[in-house]
Protein backbone atom coordinates (compact mmCIF):
# COMPACT_ATOMS: atom_id res chain seq x y z
CA UNK A 1 0.00 0.00 0.00
CA UNK A 2 2.49 3.02 0.84
CA UNK A 3 5.07 0.96 -1.13
CA UNK A 4 3.14 1.23 -4.47
CA UNK A 5 2.42 4.89 -3.83
CA UNK A 6 6.11 5.45 -3.30
CA UNK A 7 7.53 3.42 -5.74
CA UNK A 8 5.11 5.57 -8.29
CA UNK A 9 6.29 8.85 -6.99
CA UNK A 10 10.07 8.29 -7.27
CA UNK A 11 9.52 6.18 -10.54
CA UNK A 12 8.12 9.09 -12.13
CA UNK A 13 11.25 11.91 -10.28
CA UNK A 14 13.39 9.22 -12.37
CA UNK A 15 14.51 6.72 -9.55
CA UNK A 16 15.63 3.28 -10.12
CA UNK A 17 13.18 1.33 -7.82
CA UNK A 18 13.03 -2.49 -6.99
CA UNK A 19 10.52 -3.73 -4.70
CA UNK A 20 10.80 -6.40 -2.58
CA UNK A 21 7.76 -8.16 -1.07
CA UNK A 22 5.82 -11.02 -0.35
CA UNK A 23 3.23 -11.90 -3.04
CA UNK A 24 -0.68 -11.59 -3.07
CA UNK A 25 -3.21 -10.72 -5.55
CA UNK A 26 -3.38 -7.14 -4.03
CA UNK A 27 0.35 -6.24 -3.88
CA UNK A 28 0.40 -7.40 -7.40
CA UNK A 29 -2.30 -4.81 -8.42
CA UNK A 30 -0.43 -2.09 -6.31
CA UNK A 31 2.43 -2.41 -8.36
CA UNK A 32 1.01 -2.85 -11.69
CA UNK A 33 -0.71 0.94 -10.76
CA UNK A 34 2.70 2.13 -10.49
CA UNK A 35 3.32 4.33 -13.55
CA UNK A 36 6.64 3.30 -14.93
CA UNK A 37 8.98 0.32 -14.65
CA UNK A 38 10.32 -0.62 -11.33
CA UNK A 39 11.90 -4.21 -10.53
CA UNK A 40 10.25 -6.70 -8.67
CA UNK A 41 11.75 -9.50 -6.17
CA UNK A 42 9.02 -11.78 -4.80
CA UNK A 43 9.89 -13.09 -1.13
CA UNK A 44 10.21 -12.23 2.62
CA UNK A 45 12.35 -10.11 4.53
CA UNK A 46 12.59 -13.15 6.93
CA UNK A 47 14.09 -14.49 3.93
CA UNK A 48 18.17 -13.05 4.75
CA UNK A 49 19.07 -14.57 0.88
CA UNK A 50 16.61 -12.14 -0.67
CA UNK A 51 17.21 -9.55 1.20
CA UNK A 52 20.85 -9.21 0.51
CA UNK A 53 20.33 -10.37 -3.11
CA UNK A 54 17.50 -7.42 -3.29
CA UNK A 55 19.42 -4.79 -1.55
CA UNK A 56 23.05 -5.10 -3.43
CA UNK A 57 23.40 -2.50 -5.45
CA UNK A 58 21.17 0.13 -4.20
CA UNK A 59 21.61 3.61 -2.23
CA UNK A 60 19.11 4.08 0.22
CA UNK A 61 16.36 1.18 1.49
CA UNK A 62 12.89 1.98 2.76
CA UNK A 63 12.20 -0.48 5.11
CA UNK A 64 8.09 -0.54 5.36
CA UNK A 65 7.44 -4.44 5.43
CA UNK A 66 5.66 -5.57 8.10
CA UNK A 67 2.83 -7.46 9.70
CA UNK A 68 0.56 -4.85 11.17
CA UNK A 69 -2.58 -5.90 12.60
CA UNK A 70 -3.11 -5.31 16.08
CA UNK A 71 -6.24 -8.41 16.40
CA UNK A 72 -3.68 -11.17 14.66
CA UNK A 73 -0.63 -10.59 16.80
CA UNK A 74 -2.73 -10.74 19.75
CA UNK A 75 -3.79 -14.56 18.06
CA UNK A 76 0.00 -14.90 16.71
CA UNK A 77 2.41 -12.69 18.68
CA UNK A 78 5.36 -15.34 17.21
CA UNK A 79 4.65 -14.84 13.79
CA UNK A 80 4.97 -11.06 14.41
CA UNK A 81 8.30 -10.95 16.41
CA UNK A 82 9.81 -13.03 13.41
CA UNK A 83 8.69 -10.68 10.81
CA UNK A 84 9.10 -7.39 12.31
CA UNK A 85 12.38 -8.03 14.34
CA UNK A 86 14.36 -10.82 12.55
CA UNK A 87 13.36 -9.60 9.21
CA UNK A 88 14.23 -6.12 10.46
CA UNK A 89 17.81 -7.52 11.26
CA UNK A 90 17.95 -8.86 7.67
CA UNK A 91 17.50 -5.71 6.64
CA UNK A 92 20.02 -4.08 8.55
CA UNK A 93 22.66 -6.45 8.08
CA UNK A 94 22.35 -6.11 4.39
CA UNK A 95 22.18 -2.36 4.21
CA UNK A 96 25.33 -2.78 6.92
CA UNK A 97 26.79 -4.68 4.88
CA UNK A 98 26.61 -2.46 1.37
CA UNK A 99 27.17 0.72 3.09
CA UNK A 100 24.18 2.11 1.82
CA UNK A 101 20.90 4.71 3.74
CA UNK A 102 18.12 3.12 5.48
CA UNK A 103 14.45 5.11 5.86
CA UNK A 104 12.65 3.15 8.38
CA UNK A 105 8.99 2.90 8.96
CA UNK A 106 8.31 2.73 12.37
CA UNK A 107 5.18 3.18 14.43
CA UNK A 108 2.81 5.91 16.80
CA UNK A 109 1.83 2.76 18.00
CA UNK A 110 5.35 2.27 19.29
CA UNK A 111 4.17 5.07 22.23
CA UNK A 112 1.59 3.16 23.70
CA UNK A 113 -1.03 5.41 25.46
CA UNK A 114 0.35 8.89 26.56
CA UNK A 115 -1.69 10.88 29.29
CA UNK A 116 0.84 14.07 27.53
CA UNK A 117 -0.54 14.98 24.13
CA UNK A 118 0.67 15.65 21.46
CA UNK A 119 3.93 13.17 22.12
CA UNK A 120 7.41 13.92 21.25
CA UNK A 121 9.96 11.64 19.82
CA UNK A 122 11.49 11.29 23.27
CA UNK A 123 8.75 10.16 24.85
CA UNK A 124 9.07 6.73 26.71
CA UNK A 125 8.02 3.75 24.32
CA UNK A 126 5.23 2.12 26.27
CA UNK A 127 3.66 -0.78 23.50
CA UNK A 128 0.46 -2.08 24.27
CA UNK A 129 0.12 -5.25 21.82
CA UNK A 130 2.24 -7.63 20.41
CA UNK A 131 2.16 -5.76 17.41
CA UNK A 132 3.29 -2.69 19.25
CA UNK A 133 6.14 -4.27 20.68
CA UNK A 134 7.28 -5.81 17.45
CA UNK A 135 7.71 -2.04 15.96
CA UNK A 136 9.31 -0.80 19.01
CA UNK A 137 12.04 -4.05 18.99
CA UNK A 138 12.81 -2.81 15.07
CA UNK A 139 12.44 0.77 16.33
CA UNK A 140 15.26 0.58 18.55
CA UNK A 141 17.48 -2.30 16.44
CA UNK A 142 17.36 0.47 13.89
CA UNK A 143 18.94 2.90 16.83
CA UNK A 144 21.19 0.52 17.93
CA UNK A 145 22.68 -0.02 14.33
CA UNK A 146 23.24 3.62 13.62
CA UNK A 147 24.91 3.72 17.20
CA UNK A 148 26.74 0.88 16.96
CA UNK A 149 27.80 0.51 13.20
CA UNK A 150 27.20 4.28 12.25
CA UNK A 151 24.17 2.92 9.69
CA UNK A 152 23.32 5.93 8.36
CA UNK A 153 19.57 5.33 9.29
CA UNK A 154 16.35 7.86 9.69
CA UNK A 155 13.71 6.23 11.20
CA UNK A 156 9.88 7.58 10.87
CA UNK A 157 7.46 7.10 13.51
CA UNK A 158 4.04 8.55 11.15
CA UNK A 159 0.35 8.40 13.18
CA UNK A 160 -1.74 5.72 10.77
CA UNK A 161 -1.92 5.80 7.02
CA UNK A 162 -5.15 6.21 4.87
CA UNK A 163 -5.92 6.04 1.30
CA UNK A 164 -6.49 4.34 -1.94
CA UNK A 165 -5.32 0.81 -2.08
CA UNK A 166 -5.61 0.18 1.09
CA UNK A 167 -6.31 -3.57 2.50
CA UNK A 168 -9.97 -4.05 3.43
CA UNK A 169 -11.18 -6.81 5.14
CA UNK A 170 -9.45 -8.71 7.86
CA UNK A 171 -6.55 -7.91 8.43
CA UNK A 172 -7.31 -4.07 7.23
CA UNK A 173 -7.63 -0.73 8.08
CA UNK A 174 -10.73 1.06 9.68
CA UNK A 175 -11.53 3.26 6.53
CA UNK A 176 -11.37 0.59 3.98
CA UNK A 177 -12.70 -2.01 6.01
CA UNK A 178 -15.85 0.89 6.84
CA UNK A 179 -16.16 1.72 3.28
CA UNK A 180 -16.10 -1.88 2.72
CA UNK A 181 -19.42 -2.99 4.71
CA UNK A 182 -21.12 0.13 3.27
CA UNK A 183 -20.28 -1.22 0.07
CA UNK A 184 -21.59 -4.48 1.25
CA UNK A 185 -24.91 -3.20 2.92
CA UNK A 186 -23.70 -4.52 6.34
CA UNK A 187 -23.27 -2.43 9.56
CA UNK A 188 -20.30 -0.78 10.34
CA UNK A 189 -18.34 -2.39 13.87
CA UNK A 190 -17.32 -0.18 16.04
CA UNK A 191 -15.38 -1.98 19.34
CA UNK A 192 -15.88 -0.74 22.60
CA UNK A 193 -17.58 2.84 22.99
CA UNK A 194 -15.81 4.37 19.53
CA UNK A 195 -14.58 7.58 21.49
CA UNK A 196 -10.90 6.33 21.04
CA UNK A 197 -9.18 8.85 18.79
CA UNK A 198 -6.49 7.86 16.13
CA UNK A 199 -3.97 10.32 14.59
CA UNK A 200 -4.63 10.32 10.51
CA UNK A 201 -2.47 10.55 7.49
CA UNK A 202 -3.35 10.00 3.69
CA UNK A 203 -0.86 7.96 1.94
CA UNK A 204 -0.01 11.20 -0.38
CA UNK A 205 1.19 13.28 2.19
CA UNK A 206 3.31 10.50 3.85
CA UNK A 207 4.86 9.58 0.68
CA UNK A 208 5.91 13.49 0.47
CA UNK A 209 7.14 13.16 4.28
CA UNK A 210 9.36 10.33 2.97
CA UNK A 211 10.28 12.24 -0.07
CA UNK A 212 11.48 14.95 2.05
CA UNK A 213 13.91 12.80 4.04
CA UNK A 214 15.20 10.96 0.59
CA UNK A 215 16.58 14.51 -0.06
CA UNK A 216 17.89 15.71 2.79
CA UNK A 217 21.91 14.37 3.72
CA UNK A 218 21.53 15.46 7.26
CA UNK A 219 18.82 13.03 9.12
CA UNK A 220 21.14 10.14 10.43
CA UNK A 221 20.07 8.90 13.33
CA UNK A 222 16.83 11.22 13.40
CA UNK A 223 13.81 10.08 14.19
CA UNK A 224 10.86 12.02 13.36
CA UNK A 225 7.28 12.02 14.03
CA UNK A 226 4.73 12.50 11.38
CA UNK A 227 1.53 13.45 11.80
CA UNK A 228 -1.38 15.91 10.87
CA UNK A 229 -3.23 16.84 13.80
CA UNK A 230 -6.37 15.58 13.13
CA UNK A 231 -7.45 13.24 15.50
CA UNK A 232 -10.78 12.01 15.01
CA UNK A 233 -12.83 9.41 16.96
CA UNK A 234 -13.61 6.08 15.76
CA UNK A 235 -17.53 7.25 16.28
CA UNK A 236 -16.26 10.38 13.83
CA UNK A 237 -15.67 8.72 11.52
CA UNK A 238 -18.23 5.64 11.67
CA UNK A 239 -20.72 8.47 11.65
CA UNK A 240 -19.26 10.21 8.59
CA UNK A 241 -19.63 7.34 6.68
CA UNK A 242 -23.12 6.04 7.50
CA UNK A 243 -24.29 9.60 6.80
CA UNK A 244 -22.64 9.51 3.35
CA UNK A 245 -23.53 5.45 1.99
CA UNK A 246 -26.71 4.90 4.54
CA UNK A 247 -25.11 2.03 6.58
CA UNK A 248 -25.95 1.38 9.97
CA UNK A 249 -23.57 1.26 12.98
CA UNK A 250 -23.32 -1.66 15.17
CA UNK A 251 -21.04 -1.56 18.53
CA UNK A 252 -19.03 -4.79 19.73
CA UNK A 253 -16.88 -5.32 23.31
CA UNK A 254 -13.38 -3.76 23.31
CA UNK A 255 -10.02 -5.06 21.80
CA UNK A 256 -7.09 -6.08 24.18
CA UNK A 257 -3.84 -4.27 23.59
CA UNK A 258 -6.16 -1.43 21.80
CA UNK A 259 -5.05 2.05 23.14
CA UNK A 260 -7.41 5.17 23.41
CA UNK A 261 -5.00 7.20 21.28
CA UNK A 262 -3.06 10.41 21.41
CA UNK A 263 -1.87 12.90 19.01
CA UNK A 264 1.74 13.25 17.66
CA UNK A 265 4.14 16.19 18.02
CA UNK A 266 5.92 16.57 14.61
CA UNK A 267 7.09 19.76 15.07
CA UNK A 268 10.36 18.61 14.13
CA UNK A 269 9.42 17.74 10.38
CA UNK A 270 7.16 20.38 10.29
CA UNK A 271 10.57 22.59 11.15
CA UNK A 272 12.05 20.77 7.61
CA UNK A 273 9.59 22.32 5.11
CA UNK A 274 6.60 19.05 5.91
CA UNK A 275 2.95 20.14 5.45
CA UNK A 276 0.75 18.07 5.07
CA UNK A 277 -2.25 19.56 1.87
CA UNK A 278 -4.93 16.88 2.53
CA UNK A 279 -7.81 17.57 4.82
CA UNK A 280 -8.86 14.53 6.91
CA UNK A 281 -12.79 14.47 5.96
CA UNK A 282 -12.03 15.55 2.44
CA UNK A 283 -9.40 12.49 2.26
CA UNK A 284 -11.93 10.09 3.04
CA UNK A 285 -14.81 11.56 1.09
CA UNK A 286 -12.01 11.09 -1.68
CA UNK A 287 -11.61 7.29 -0.78
CA UNK A 288 -15.24 6.91 -0.58
CA UNK A 289 -15.73 8.09 -4.04
CA UNK A 290 -12.54 6.21 -5.59
CA UNK A 291 -13.99 2.91 -4.13
CA UNK A 292 -17.64 3.46 -4.93
CA UNK A 293 -18.97 3.61 -1.46
CA UNK A 294 -21.29 6.35 -2.02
Amino acid sequence: FQGGHLADRWVRAGHDITILNTYSSQAERNISAVAGDVRTVWGSVTDKEIVDKTVRGHDVVVHLAALINVDDSLEGPRSFVDVNVGGTVNVLEAARRESCRVIYASSCEVYGHSEKSPVAEDAEIRPHSPYAASKAGADRLCFAYNKSYGLDLTIMRPCNVYGTHQKSGRGGAVIPIFAGLAAEGKPLRVFGDGSQQREYINVLDLVSAYDLVLRRNDLTGAVLNVGTGETPSINDIATFISEKTGATISHEPSRPGEVRGFSLNSSRIKELGFAPEIAFWEGVETYLDANGST
